[in-house]
């Protein structure tokens, strides 16, 4: 997966509260920092060289984008895999901060044929926007309105089905939104797995989800710390709800392969661990 996030100042005064982390637990602020430290970050050369532009790569599997209705009246996009029989089980994939771009589609994909007869919905959370390059993608992630996040995550979620049942996953930026996107599904949610990204840390909020959560992290990581993740075990518990923490000994972005802490093996047994957590979740 190739993840990036390097933003500006002005990101940080408008973005929505779920994504700002507390000052003392952010040592290198790889994904996200406080705002007035994130112009000087933006623009170090060092912090910029954590987060390599994603190589070039076209999907050429199958699926096809699709249009749905959000509740403010306008329209988002997805790319959709649908089951090859009738399903109520989807996947909701959250992008990273390039928006939907091939590499998510195939990750989209993976999960697809490894599921079986589960819909695999990409949510495309930039209205059709994406980067290829860091500053592009600071950009579209200042851009970024939490309003309408959260209704193109319920166009999403209406566009399933009543009947539908959920699982999430997303990675940083999209491991954040997967959380998000667990407390909006309601009682149609069965799981949620988040590649680390930025915990909720509310507990009244926290208490209204109905899945438990699959974390994974790395112990290595200097933006999402395990301190922060700590915290947020023990803000599940005093939520009464169930989570599972998978540390490994790695840093930030260690599953994209453009990174340069990029760890071949903590991905692939990441991912087998998400893939028979959500097998279990999402099984008929």
């Amino acid at each position: 997966m190739k993840i990036v996030f390097i933003t500006g100042l002005s990101f940080f005064m408008s973005f929505f509260s779920w994504l700002m982390p507390k000052p003392e637990e952010t040592k290198i602020p790889v994904c996200h920092a406080p705002a007035n430290n994130m112009a000087m970050m933006a623009a170090d050369p060092a912090f910029q060289r954590l987060h390599e532009a994603p190589l070039p790569f076209t999907y050429v599997g199958a699926g096809e984008m699709v249009k749905f209705s959000t509740p403010d009246g306008q329209s988002a996009n997805g790319f959709l895999l649908k089951a090859k029989k009738p399903s109520n089980k989807w996947l909701l994939v959250y992008q990273e901060w390039w928006g939907l771009n091939d590499n998510i589609k195939q990750q989209a994909e993976s999960f697809y044929n490894d599921l079986k007869d589960v819909n695999v919905l990409a949510v495309d959370m930039y209205d059709g926007k994406v980067a290829t390059e860091p500053s592009e993608a600071g950009k579209l992630m200042q851009s970024a309105d939490k309003a309408r996040l959260n209704s193109i995550m319920k166009g999403a979620i209406a566009y399933a089905g009543p009947k539908a049942e959920f699982a999430s996953v997303g990675w940083c930026f999209g491991g954040m939104l997967s959380l998000q996107s667990a407390l909006l599904e309601g009682k149609q949610a069965k799981g949620c797995v988040m590649y680390y990204g930025r915990p909720e840390q509310d507990v009244e909020k926290l208490k209204t989800l109905n899945t438990d959560v699959l974390g994974i992290f790395g112990s290595r990581d200097k933006g999402i710390t395990p301190e922060s993740v700590k915290q947020f075990e023990e803000n599940m518990q005093k939520a009464g709800e169930k989570v599972t923490i998978k540390m490994y000994d790695a840093g930030h972005g260690f599953a994209n392969p453009s990174n340069p802490v990029y760890d071949k093996e903590a991905t692939a047994d990441a991912y087998k661990l998400a893939l028979n957590y959500l097998k279990d979740r999402l099984k008929a």
